[in-house]
């Protein structure tokens, strides 16, 4: 399994804070908001998340564990007893 370089994602994480900072102090600034759930969507393509909030809590328990760690909890999603099927039937 790949995972994002802790960098990057650390990069990409302090980009989207500072823009939710932006976002939250100009809520009408069309052109800050755009960023914003752009930086949204480039963390949620890193993290392998749909939801920005989901992504960014991803991205700081990433950066807090080893890849070891964060290898373990990929496998532990996909292992056979917690793998969903496509079309939702078990």
């Amino acid at each position: 399994m790949l995972l994002p370089a802790k960098s990057e994602v650390a990069r990409q994480l302090r980009l989207y804070r500072a823009w939710e900072r932006s976002m939250l102090a100009s809520p009408a600034d069309v052109g800050i908001r755009a960023t914003f759930e752009d930086s949204g969507y480039t963390l949620c393509v890193l993290m392998g998340k749909r939801c920005a909030r989901e992504a960014a809590e991803a991205a700081e328990r990433y950066l807090r564990t080893n890849l070891v760690t964060c290898a373990q909890e990929q496998s532990d999603l996909l292992s056979p007893s917690g793998r969903k099927t496509p079309s939702g039937a078990a």
